[in-house]
């Protein structure tokens, strides 16, 4: 049966933008249908961090850390406008779980999994370069810094899915998905698209190949498949995110809470102090994607306790799902790398659960590989290993929430 397109992508965020760019490349005529904008859930609420994830070091997540780093690297060179190296200091205090000898192996690992890249280096700094940004010194032994990479989540975001729409993707926004009905040589997509004036439009395309990529969403997407297919069962754990009136601190402080020992980073964001993450689990999807009045609690907290003398305010803050694998353990310690599920009985519906920011290309690349599986290869547009990012035209990173 003749399709309109080879695959449909659901949802924009930085897995589906970044599947559809990869997919685009490769020369498969590709659809994003995206319910609100590019990147303005999920992908413009994280740390807005390019990282290995040093923290996942603790709960044996080596090859994780290993390809995160990987892809820092080559993000760093094919986004340089938009992806910047930064440093980060880890103080050392009596408190401290992790003492300088631990942290002094940890960043060992660190370097030795990046494969001994520049950006791999640490070093001691000078107790009393910490002072300039507020930081509480009394008995601190050590400060150690190493690099990673930071970013504009919503901004790379958008400038992914330009470069898919470079290659040739298509992209329908806002596209509110209403059924899936699977049908000989692949699927019919029904959905309601508002159009300029806001009049609801209803839509339907078939295609050979879906790749659900809704994130938090992912099994209300499945909900709406015929016949049924089945779905992984998950949780969602929320990370919350303060903004504070006060200057940018001068680098990222990697910190860890004084009432639980979690690892929370107090960073620059757009001339002010951002603070996060928390790890807040929800047995089902919450209606409203905001942070706890605990959350901002457990933040600010946090903040008092290592800057006690920088007179500061929450003015905004904001908060974001991901999907983890519903398991017995704590949160911290599950596994954060993405899981590609398949129903026997629709073996051309593929659904994306979880994934990192950094590491987006890497689970863009397992797609791939499955779509030329299941549809055979296609005449390249673009070398997709290869393909820069510039920075989007006209973007402008939406702001948090305000308190």
């Amino acid at each position: 049966m003749a399709t309109d397109c080879d695959v449909v992508v659901i949802g924009a965020g930085i897995n589906g933008v970044g599947v559809a760019e990869a997919l685009a490349a490769a020369g498969y005529k590709t659809l994003v249908v995206e319910k609100s904008g590019v990147g303005t859930q999920t992908s413009s609420r994280s740390s807005k961090l390019i990282h290995g994830g040093l923290r996942y070091l603790e709960s044996g997540q080596f090859g994780l850390v290993r390809k995160a780093l990987k892809a820092r690297a080559t993000l760093l060179h094919l986004a340089p406008e938009l992806v910047k190296p930064t440093p980060f200091v880890i103080p050392v205090y009596p408190h401290s779980q992790r003492q300088a000898g631990t942290l002094r192996l940890g960043l060992g690992l660190y370097a030795l999994l990046s494969g001994f890249d520049p950006l791999g280096r640490f070093q001691q700094l000078a107790i009393s370069d910490l002072a300039k940004d507020g930081l509480n010194c009394d008995g601190v032994s050590h400060a150690l810094q190493y690099w990673d990479a930071s970013t504009d989540d919503q901004v790379l975001t958008v400038a992914v899915m330009e470069s898919a729409l470079r290659c040739g993707a298509e992209l329908l926004c806002p596209a509110t998905l209403t059924a899936l009905q699977q049908v000989d040589g692949g699927y019919r997509i029904d959905c309601d698209l508002l159009s300029a004036d806001k009049v609801v439009q209803q839509q339907s395309l078939t295609c050979a190949a879906v790749v659900n990529c809704a994130g938090p969403w992912v099994n209300e997407v499945i909900s709406l498949v015929t016949p049924n297919s089945k779905q992984v069962s998950v949780e969602w754990v929320q990370g919350a995110h303060i903004i504070l009136d006060h200057p940018a601190p001068s680098q990222v402080y990697y910190l860890e809470s004084p009432t639980d020992h979690r690892v929370v980073f107090v960073m620059p964001w757009q001339g002010q102090t951002m603070v996060g993450t928390t790890e807040t689990v929800f047995q089902t999807l919450p209606e409203e994607i905001r942070p706890t009045a605990q959350e901002i609690c457990y933040l600010e907290t946090l903040y008092r306790h290592y800057f006690p003398n920088n007179q500061a305010k929450t003015v905004a803050s904001f908060a974001g799902l991901r999907v983890l694998p519903k398991l017995d353990s704590d949160a911290f310690s599950r596994p954060r790398d993405t899981l590609l599920f398949t129903d026997p009985q629709h073996p051309d519906l593929l659904s994306v659960y979880g994934g990192k920011l950094t590491t987006y290309r890497d689970t863009a690349s397992r797609v791939l590989n499955w779509s030329c599986r299941r549809l055979g290869a296609r005449e390249s547009v673009a070398d997709y290993p290869s393909l820069p990012l510039y920075p989007p035209v006209n973007a402008v990173a939406s702001p948090p929430a305000k308190r």
